[in-house]
């Protein structure tokens, strides 16, 4: 059992007793995973004939399972929770292992492509480096008795 103290009701509650430097860094997370929700909502929206043209399906059907695990990672980092960062740090690698591929293996990839491959890949990196520091703030996943 973790030191953790027990956080006080609401969403502002939960993070009073954390640091300026946690509450930034969680923050940070919501927005990436609110943006990432938002672009591959977007781009199931746009798609005339199906998203992520030229892609294996099972390469979109990931893409588009992000639009479900990127909020839910969000939703989860907000309620304090370590399952949160898990799911987030799973997602942040996963996307950049599979915009890699996309960019680098397949005929359709792209030099604006390559930048958000870039950038995903510099989220997932950060996301793993502080992970640990950022665990002891979040509260594992209560269990029924």
């Amino acid at each position: 059992m973790t030191n953790v103290p027990a956080a006080p009701p609401g969403w502002a509650g939960r993070w009073t007793d954390a640091p300026l430097s946690v509450r930034g860094l969680v923050g940070a997370y919501v927005v990436v995973f609110g943006y990432g929700t938002i672009v591959h909502i977007v781009q199931l929206a746009v798609a005339p004939t199906g998203p992520y043209p030229g892609t294996p399906a099972w390469l979109a059907a990931y893409f588009v399972s992000l639009t479900l695990w990127d909020p839910l990672a969000a939703v989860l980092l907000l309620r304090r929770r370590r399952a949160g960062l898990r799911l987030g740090c799973v997602v942040l690698v996963t996307d950049a292992i599979a915009n890699g591929f996309a960019n680098y293996g397949l005929p359709t990839g792209s030099p604006l492509g390559r930048v958000g491959h870039a950038v995903i890949t510099l989220l997932a990196l950060g996301a793993v480096l502080t992970a640990p520091a950022l665990s002891r703030w979040l509260h594992p996943v209560r269990r029924a008795a």
